[in-house]
């Protein structure tokens, strides 16, 4: 029989709540095969008969026997007609076996992890905002989606589809939808674009990756606006690229700092990042002669523009500006587009328009970070494009969000003017405000969370300490779009509270 601290520690097992889901014998069988492992039944030793284990532990024999039986066909035991059940002699090559075990063990001691992979743990990655709390930036009011109106898209997608729908996509995107993408942004973007030349993805973030590491290698230097969107800064910073900041004017990014920096360097930066429609975080849109400029710049020096044109389709001063891409005859602009601001967070799809030499490249690089994107929401979204749903939803929703752009603004001024100053941007859906009083931007955005309301901070969407203006002002983004005046009003309540207490 089992010492009666063998017995007792399978009886542990057992009656551990974390083995909860496990059969009985399955437990019964991790605990005998913990005991051989840890050293405590030696090689060679017999094990209890299974019928008076069973009762020793107050189970079934069949129990017994059903661990026994997995325990010999995984090699930790061996059964003998007439003579019993044993501990195999080939447990003797288990390494460490008869070492005292580790009762704590310090994971982050043992924890090795590439340069790559400790870069990405120490940038915190990106925090989705799951729940649209107050002044969460980027989240779109879901309440008023015509979500009939996709439901019956879908439900003619499966009867249409059938099975098929259930397969994989091509890596590139189903052909339904990229043919609608291009047909979209080149009527309301002004892009060149065709379907060959659209690669979709599961979302913006993942096309900044593809970006930061089939483009440039680890050491290369990359331009970026100053502040910046912090998802691009951590893509680039994950992909071992070297960030050059690029200060900002009222009309967008310092082309002229590109061109010195270009100018003044051995091995000049070989790509650019931009947010040309709605600066993030600013709401500053790129003056035309910047966008040429940087189109030359491209040109010249056989560098990337990377356009980010993720929430293009909500600007309240009129139509908004094209994009870059459309005005580059030289094709070197990647295009990246995003459903998730326009649409609704949870459908997981964004694209990217491409120079055609990158199509290639780029669609067998998605292959080995997902592979494909689901098919079905591809044709439903195809189908709610082409049938001018998407564009009504739009129109819709850019007079709902240019009216709580107002309110906000209005809001701010007449409760928290003692704190910050907004800067009401011509477009987009979050409005940056700067602190006028001297608050600590962390400890005010973290006040606010543990509050309910969601901000982010300006100050570490900074590449550098400095920006156009000198020292980088702190503050904080405020997203209007999925709140509803009345909701916008408690919360901005709430805010001036949490800000007045700071002041004290």
């Amino acid at each position: 029989m089992f010492k009666h601290a063998q017995l007792e520690s399978v009886k542990a097992w057992i009656g551990d709540p974390a083995q909860g889901a496990l059969p009985l014998h399955a437990r019964v069988q991790r605990a005998i095969r913990q005991l051989i492992l840890d050293g405590a039944l030696d090689a060679g030793r017999p094990l209890p008969a299974s019928r008076a284990l069973a009762k020793s532990l107050g189970v079934s024999r069949d129990t017994v026997e059903a661990a026994y039986s997995q325990l010999h066909a995984e090699g930790f035991i061996e059964r003998r007609v007439g003579s019993g059940s044993f501990v195999s002699e080939r447990t003797q090559r288990l390494s460490g076996r008869g070492k005292p075990r580790r009762t704590s063990v310090d994971h982050k001691a043992l924890l090795r992890l590439s340069q790559r992979g400790d870069s990405m743990l120490q940038s915190g990655g990106l925090r989705d905002f799951l729940m649209p709390r107050p002044f969460a930036p980027g989240v779109p009011e879901t309440r008023s989606f015509p979500l009939q109106t996709w439901e019956r898209l879908q439900r003619q997608v499966l009867k249409e589809y059938g099975t098929q729908a259930l397969l994989h996509s091509p890596p590139q995107g189903m052909e339904p939808l990229r043919r609608a993408i291009a047909d979209y942004v080149n009527l309301e973007r002004g892009a060149r674009a065709t379907p060959e030349r659209v690669l979709v993805l599961t979302s913006s973030q993942q096309a900044l990756t593809l970006c930061a590491t089939v483009l440039l290698d680890a050491g290369e230097r990359i331009f970026l606006e100053d502040p910046v969107y912090h998802g691009a800064r951590k893509a680039f910073d994950a992909a071992g690229l070297e960030c050059v900041p690029v200060p900002l004017a009222a009309d967008g990014l310092r082309v002229e700092h590109v061109l010195e920096t270009t100018r003044a360097s051995a091995e000049p930066p070989r790509a650019v990042f931009l947010t040309p429609s709605h600066q993030f975080p600013t709401g500053a849109t790129l003056a035309l002669d910047r966008r040429l400029a940087i189109i030359e710049w491209a040109r010249e020096h056989q560098g990337w523009i990377i356009e980010d044109d993720y929430d293009s389709e909500f600007h309240y001063a009129g139509k908004p500006t094209a994009c870059v891409q459309g005005l580059d005859p030289h094709e070197r602009t990647i295009y990246i587009g995003t459903f998730t601001k326009s649409l609704f967070p949870g459908l997981r799809i964004g694209y990217m328009v491409l120079p055609p030499p990158l199509v290639t490249p780029m669609t067998v690089a998605r292959t080995l970070l997902d592979g494909h994107s689901a098919p079905i929401p591809q044709l439903t979204l195809a189908r709610f494009i082409e049938g001018g749903h998407f564009g009504a939803h739009v129109r819709t929703m850019r007079a709902v969000y240019a009216e709580r752009r107002d309110v906000l603004a209005r809001l701010v001024r007449e409760h928290l003017a003692e704190f910050v100053e907004p800067r009401v941007p011509a477009g987009g859906m979050q409005m940056p405000c700067v602190f006028i009083r001297d608050i600590p931007e962390r400890e005010a955005v973290e006040s606010a969370r543990r509050a309910g309301i969601d901000l982010l901070g300006l100050t570490a969407l900074h590449a550098s300490s400095r920006s156009s203006a000198g020292k980088a002002k702190a503050g904080f983004l405020m997203g209007f779009a999925a709140h509803a005046p009345h909701e916008l009003e408690v919360a901005i309540k709430k805010l001036a509270n949490i800000l007045r207490a700071l002041c004290r």
